[in-house]
């Protein structure tokens, strides 16, 4: 898409009862707005409904993908630390294997 801003809408107002509005404005071509015409049309949907729940959608899917990734390197980080710079045995962690020894026969 050649350029997006957002400003406020002017026609939505507290007077209504509805929270103030943002507007999104983008320019497309008309390949592409051709394209998201049909494809809302094919779901009985409004454009604006269409497009709003597609970016939505999009979002969405943008932040849990950054946020399973972060995880994904936290957690490795974290597991590899703790290959190289084991915890020191401590007396709670001998009596733990000593209960599980007991328990399991091993």
């Amino acid at each position: 898409m050649p350029n997006a801003t957002f400003m406020p809408n002017a026609t939505s107002t507290a007077s209504r009862g509805r929270a103030k509005a943002e507007r999104l404005e983008t320019g497309v071509t008309a390949e592409q707005k051709s394209l998201i015409e049909r494809a809302a049309a094919l779901q009985g949907r409004s454009l604006t409904d269409f497009v709003l729940t597609s970016v939505q959608d999009a979002a969405q899917r943008a932040i849990e993908e950054h946020n399973l990734l972060a995880l994904s390197v936290r957690d490795s980080e974290a597991f590899v630390d703790a290959l190289l710079n084991p915890k020191p045995v401590n007396n709670r962690l001998r009596e733990t294997v000593r209960r599980y020894r007991e328990r399991t026969s091993v």
